[in-house]
């Protein structure tokens, strides 16, 4: 058994359906990064997991609970971390940290070293005396985050961690999640697929409320490998050249690189480029380069989360 199941899980606000279906899982002391684009559905996924809210149907189990009928028991089990966490600006953090502990029922006696130790893991043992509101973007992240860990909680569920960080803060987060490893699962939800890559070695990918791919960074590198892209630089007037390059057989996809260049995805099979050129020379656009290009892992999932009748158009 895993350490979160998902199973068939879908919620819908209204008539709106934020998640269709969603299955994966994560093993003990994985990292799980849980990549897509914003409004794909990931912050309902971990609120659900979270015991905060109620799936409209399917099933979700963290620690062996069920989130609906042991929502207690996977509340006691889960460290949560929202993109924006509510912290109390003028509060010191340690004081902080004591009243979370309260608060989530820590006994009295164990107050003080759960918070030392949540204050070691998160890193903030030179600020624990400081006000909140004078601390950093970065720090008040790890303050968010240590009060997910007062519980010892064996499973994190972290939303966007290090959203609005500067690329120092952004490193040492990162560093941060890799400590926290091994002995706690993480699912680390982000649409920054670089976030991923440094920490996760396994993958989903959500999209419109759908899981579109779960599998390793590896086999998704490999994935993109498979693929042929080719950039098209043409003179003149961009106008209509994306119609153009999407009517040439073997092109899947069609993107603006900026100014009067391309890039265009074909079957994996297929060398498109002398038919790339026919087609614009035979529409009486003047064709300054065709080249091949690499495929990156970013346009492999570009590709998985665009609706492909959009990408054509």
């Amino acid at each position: 058994m895993g350490a979160i199941e998902v199973e068939g899980l879908t919620k819908e606000f209204g008539r709106r359906r934020a998640l269709d279906g969603v299955s994966f899982s994560a093993e003990k002391g994985e990292v799980l990064g849980f990549l897509g684009p914003n409004g794909a559905g990931k912050t309902t996924t971990l609120r659900i997991l979270a015991a905060v809210l109620p799936p409209t149907s399917g099933r979700a189990r963290v620690a062996g609970f069920d989130t609906v009928s042991d929502g207690l028991a996977v509340r006691e089990r889960v460290g949560y971390v929202p993109e924006r966490v509510p912290l109390y600006e003028e509060m010191r953090v340690d004081a902080f940290l004591r009243f979370v502990a309260d608060m989530k029922g820590i006994a009295p006696a164990r107050v003080r070293v759960a918070v030392e130790r949540a204050l070691e893991e998160a890193g903030l043992g030179d600020a624990a005396r400081d006000r909140i509101g004078r601390l950093s973007r970065g720090f008040r992240q790890r303050v968010g985050l240590a009060q997910a860990l007062l519980a010892d909680p064996p499973v994190l569920l972290l939303d966007e961690p290090t959203a609005g960080l500067d690329p120092a803060q952004i490193a040492e987060t990162r560093a941060l999640i890799r400590r926290l490893a091994g002995e706690r699962t993480i699912l680390l939800s982000t649409h920054i697929l670089p976030e991923v890559s440094a920490t996760c070695p396994r993958v989903v990918i959500l999209a419109r409320g759908r899981v579109v791919a779960v599998d390793t960074l590896a086999a998704l590198a490999a994935r993109a490998g498979r693929g042929r892209s080719v950039e098209v630089s043409v003179d003149g007037s961009p106008d209509g050249v994306r119609e153009i390059l999407g009517r040439v057989p073997g092109v899947r996809d069609v993107r603006d690189a900026g100014g009067n260049r391309f890039l265009v995805t074909a079957d994996a099979d297929r060398d498109v480029r002398p038919e790339v050129a026919r087609a614009l020379v035979a529409a009486g656009r003047a064709v300054l380069e065709v080249r091949s290009a690499d495929l990156s892992l970013e346009d492999v999932f570009l590709d998985l989360v665009t609706d492909e009748p959009e990408a054509r158009a």
